[in-house]
């Protein structure tokens, strides 16, 4: 028996193509596709007939992510959900708020696979990709329960989102397309560990998002330590790749460097990376915006490192910025909730194993 296909997954000449093989006329794609995308199932819609409706179950659904636990910040109002997917598992997403709109930062992979050490995420290993249907699900599933438009995204929860490169690109086109989400590709944002084969096939397409490197050290001895896909692309290779970025794109590069108290957040390292991106980076014929994006790391029970103090934090992006590389320090919206990912998942899974120990 065929696989029933995901609604969510398919672009509209998709569903035009499904509607044809069950001899329904392709207008009717115009008339499901915006609705599926508004988080209204097919057995909602009243301006199809049940004929149509019957049909189209027989070879395809439709699913939600459903909101199995929800954190809302007394602070600031940030949203984190833990949304429990059709097969039981589990991802996080965020929803936080900005003068400028609402953002949610989402999930890519239920688990992952890239080890990196400061990360809540990745302890348990990846488990599988999420589809592109449950990854523009999660952004219908928040706008839905909170009411609100959204206008950004950030692909930065669980999971590396270039290690589910086809599924990923197919989200942004669907959460871009006019009648869908509508969200401009500049308003989205994905960040990587840094996959430099991914990251020429992400340049190649041209699209005008906002490229975030996890970067978090100068010299491949630190960044080895504390992420093992340096190992298989070291700094050099990833600059390079960043370049080629740069120059098929003309997008500037956001470099994520996460503060770990005794071992990154000394002036002499803030020393180190100003050096690197400076001669990696610019040259006497061309000079490639930087931007560096400084995050005090989450603490996790599991990995032992602590967070650099307020004055390391200042004492480091001021090293920055005297040497040519601006330079900010990420605002930790919904502290009080820990709203960073992976930990919610975490403690799900840990309260699931003990009922089951019981």
């Amino acid at each position: 028996m065929e696989e029933k296909k995901e609604l969510l997954s398919l672009d509209k000449q998709e569903l035009e193509a499904l509607l044809g093989e069950l001899g329904e006329p392709r207008y009717r794609a115009g008339q499901i596709f915006p609705q599926l995308h508004r988080g209204i199932s097919p057995d909602e819609m009243t301006n199809i007939g049940r004929a149509t409706r019957e049909r189209l179950a027989k070879v395809a659904f439709y699913h939600l992510p459903l909101v199995r636990k929800k954190l809302v910040s007394a602070l600031d109002g940030t949203i984190k959900y833990l949304f429990e997917l059709a097969d039981g598992h589990c991802v996080e997403s965020v929803l936080m708020h900005y003068e400028h709109g609402t953002t949610i930062c989402i999930s890519s992979q239920v688990g992952c696979a890239m080890g990196c050490k400061f990360c809540a995420s990745t302890i348990g290993g990846k488990v599988r990709n999420l589809t592109a249907g449950e990854l523009v699900g999660q952004v219908i599933a928040a706008a839905k329960d909170s009411g609100e438009r959204i206008g950004g995204i950030v692909m930065m929860g669980i999971g590396e989102p270039l290690d589910n490169f086809d599924n990923v690109v197919k989200f942004l086109q669907l959460v871009n397309h006019a009648e869908g989400q509508n969200i401009g590709y500049r308003h989205i944002s994905l960040s990587t560990c840094g996959l430099v084969d991914r990251i020429d096939r992400l340049a190649a397409l041209s699209l005008p998002i906002t490229l975030s490197i996890s970067l978090h050290a100068a010299d491949d001895e630190t960044r080895s330590a504390i992420m093992p896909v340096n190992s298989r692309y070291n700094i050099a290779a990833l600059l390079d790749a960043c370049r080629r970025y740069y120059a098929k794109t003309g997008r500037r590069i956001s470099f994520e460097y996460t503060l770990i108290a005794g071992k990154n957040d000394a002036p002499e390292a803030a020393k180190r990376l100003a050096l690197l991106l400076n001669r990696s980076l610019r040259t006497r014929t061309e000079t490639m915006p930087i931007h560096v994006n400084l995050i005090p790391v989450n603490e996790v029970a599991e990995t032992g490192f602590q967070r650099a103090d307020k004055r390391a934090v200042s004492r480091f992006c001021a090293v920055l910025e005297e040497n040519g590389i601006r330079a900010t320090v990420r605002r930790r919206l919904g502290s009080d909730i820990n709203a960073s990912c992976g930990q919610l998942r975490r403690a799900e899974l840990a309260a699931d194993e003990a009922a089951k120990n019981q």
